[in-house]
């Protein structure tokens, strides 16, 4: 007779908590139907092109070099002889392209961008270049990051196809040469999208889920019956949060500094101005989302809603250039993109105050929107 009491409890638990869970809308749709639409818009982004696309930058200070009697320009000679295909693009003038055929690990399609050196060395910083080839005295020289492991399969790809047989090129007439200059390195693309990434990760989840988890545990509703102003609390949780941020950044600095050799070439009051900006970007999304709901499993979705995408096409890990054309506008203009590429420039390229003064007026200019919006919609319980 107990055991069917407690069998019977055991299954009524079991309803009981079943019944609890869809009910309850925001769960329904952010444990299901959110990885779903996640799921769908990242197939799409990453599929919808059947070639993988890799950027060469062709130095064009190369064809002014004096080369032997008898040497031809071989990066001439190649496109010619493989009928490169004229490719319009906004940002640059002479881009064309060739498709090099793969049918086990799939084609890969190369534009070559003709500039100048110093052009192509930003370029490379940012992400928008695979590798760069230059000719010397009739020798074609390969420079790229030999860490890189995209820049190496484009390497070996495109050097194999230009010197296959018929083309006129021998085998030994390439060189590689590895970058070694400031800020060419995968580690210092790498490093600025980290802080960025911590700035977000720290002030969504270190003020968001913690209005929302104190409000489930109806703390909130406790501080509404003190003296105390919305404002003050909110303010207090910010400024901890961004102290602690900037403690992240900078341990995360000294470790990059003492150990990759990693230094910035840029303004360090500019690095300031756009590090404060971020957090307010952030502290205001984070405000804002977390206002309204009490259940800390729609928090985490709305978070992760939040988080995931930005974290997934914001340039943290690779350069988001690498994304369908249609979809690079948008990348850019989402926060966490214009943190990483404001403090990635001052990293990599000397930026200054005036190169990242409008990211930084973006920034904080939405935040403190959200955080307004969020303060009016805030509720203690």
């Amino acid at each position: 007779m107990i055991e069917r009491i407690r069998e019977n409890q055991f299954s009524q638990l079991i309803l009981a908590h079943l019944k609890e869970t869809i009910r309850e809308p925001g769960v329904l749709f952010w444990g299901i139907i959110f990885p779903i639409l996640m799921s769908l818009g990242l197939g799409i982004a990453f599929t919808q092109k059947s070639d993988s696309i890799r950027k060469v930058a062709i130095i064009d200070d190369s064809t002014r070099v004096q080369l032997p009697v008898g040497k031809k320009l071989l990066i001439s000679d190649f496109l010619k002889n493989n009928q490169a295909k004229n490719v319009i693009d906004p940002h640059y003038k002479n881009c064309r392209q060739i498709t090099i055929r793969d049918d086990k690990l799939g084609n890969l399609s190369v534009l070559f961008l003709t500039m100048a050196w110093e052009e192509a060395m930003v370029k490379l910083k940012q992400g928008e270049l695979n590798l760069v080839l230059m000719e010397k005295n009739g020798q074609l020289e390969y420079h790229f990051d030999p860490l890189n492991p995209d820049a190496q399969l484009t390497y070996l790809k495109l050097s194999k196809f230009i010197s296959r047989p018929g083309t006129q090129v021998s085998e030994n007439t390439d060189m590689i040469v590895p970058m070694t200059l400031k800020g060419t390195r995968y580690i210092d693309f790498l490093i600025p999208g980290l802080m960025a990434m911590g700035v977000m990760m720290s002030s969504m989840w270190g003020i968001s889920y913690n209005i929302i988890d104190k409000r489930s545990k109806k703390l909130l509703r406790r501080m509404v019956a003190t003296p105390m102003k919305k404002t003050a609390f909110l303010s207090a949780l910010i400024t901890v949060r961004t102290g602690m941020n900037f403690i992240e950044s900078v341990l995360l600095f000294i470790f990059a500094a003492l150990v990759f050799h990693i230094s910035i070439q840029g303004s360090i009051p500019a690095l300031f101005l756009i590090f404060i900006a971020g957090n307010i970007a952030f502290a205001g999304l984070a405000v804002f989302i977390s206002s309204h709901t009490r259940n800390t499993e729609v928090g985490n979705g709305l978070i992760n809603v939040v988080v995931m995408p930005m974290m997934i096409l914001s340039g943290i890990f690779f350069s988001y250039h690498n994304f369908p054309d249609w979809s690079i506008t948008v990348i850019k203009n989402m926060p966490l993109t214009m943190l990483a590429d404001g403090i990635r420039s001052i990293f990599t390229e000397g930026a200054g105050l005036t190169q990242i003064a409008i990211p930084a007026m973006i920034l904080s200019g939405g935040g403190i929107i959200l955080f307004i919006a969020g303060l009016k919609m805030f509720r203690w319980h």
